[in-house]
């Protein structure tokens, strides 16, 4: 060790016996848990159709034959189980807490599964609620899941640092919409995953037009979309440009997202088929 030592490694190139490396905050999941891939959904902002998409994902997936589960690591604004119907509630036994399933087999836990009402607020700080998500993670026993789909909270908190730290993400997706002021917006979470290590797979931009019943023009409702301009900037992948669509709200506020057709998203199709190739051994 150099006299001159100021024992911060992550600053030195030095090899010396003093060295030390940071210890991985990466959990492991239940013992019973064989989870294949984990893609985190991320937004920068609130409103943006964040879980309705995770929640398409998952449908797809789903439906392209891969055994798919949802995390709904949004504590304090959980629509999961809004989203597929699902009012019971999440059980557990003497060796972890059970996924309930939805009507097509997807797996998902939320906070909103072990609340006594759904409508209750989640009163609880940062800690607690990062907590929480790492509990959804190291106490539910999610069996095997060819991928695990984790609607995050919006923006770059405190869930947000905890999911990233403990979790062993294999990527996540940005969800973003055509405001001219998402561009800041999605550079903090692109910053965020860089910082983090995370790979980014790519952009969804929802509410990017709505179609007119009538002659089948595509009108801008929120302006010109910017997400082209946005991924470049990045070196990113625009997996898909999403419109707004009657149909889907009504299928997310009755719960039957999984009866809507999941063919919005076919432009993810190739990326979701890259999960079912069998892992390297």
């Amino acid at each position: 060790m150099s006299e001159t030592c100021n024992h911060s490694c992550s600053s030195c190139s030095s090899d010396c016996a003093s060295r030390t490396e940071p210890a991985s905050l990466l959990e492991a999941p239940h013992s019973q848990s064989r989870i294949k891939k984990v893609i985190g959904v991320v937004s920068g902002k609130g409103g943006v159709g964040k879980s309705s998409i995770t929640a398409m994902l998952a449908v797809l997936a789903n439906r392209m034959g891969l055994v798919s589960g949802v995390l709904d690591a949004d504590i304090t604004g959980p629509s999961i189980p809004k989203l597929f119907g699902i009012t019971e509630k999440a059980m557990a036994n003497q060796n972890g807490i059970l996924p309930v399933l939805s009507e097509t087999g997807i797996k998902m836990i939320s906070v909103n599964l072990l609340l006594d009402n759904p409508t209750d607020p989640v009163l609880w700080r940062g800690p607690i609620v990062g907590g929480v998500v790492k509990q959804f993670w190291k106490d539910v026993i999610w069996g095997d899941v060819d991928v695990l789909f984790i609607d995050m909270p919006p923006g770059t908190g405190d869930v947000a640092l905890t999911t990233f730290q403990s979790i062993p993400l294999d990527g996540i997706i940005l969800v973003t919409s055509p405001q001219e002021l998402v561009s800041m917006i999605v550079s903090k979470a692109v910053k965020m995953a860089e910082m983090m290590n995370v790979p980014i797979l790519g952009l969804i931009e929802n509410y990017s037009y709505v179609e007119c019943p009538d002659c089948n023009k595509k009108i801008a409702v929120f302006g010109e979309s910017h997400v082209d301009e946005i991924a470049q900037e990045h070196n990113l992948k625009v997996l898909a440009k999403l419109p707004i669509d009657p149909a889907l709200a009504a299928a997310c506020d009755s719960g039957n997202v999984e009866g809507y057709p999941a063919s919005i998203l076919e432009e993810t199709a190739d990326l979701v088929s890259e999960w079912k190739k069998p892992e390297k051994q």
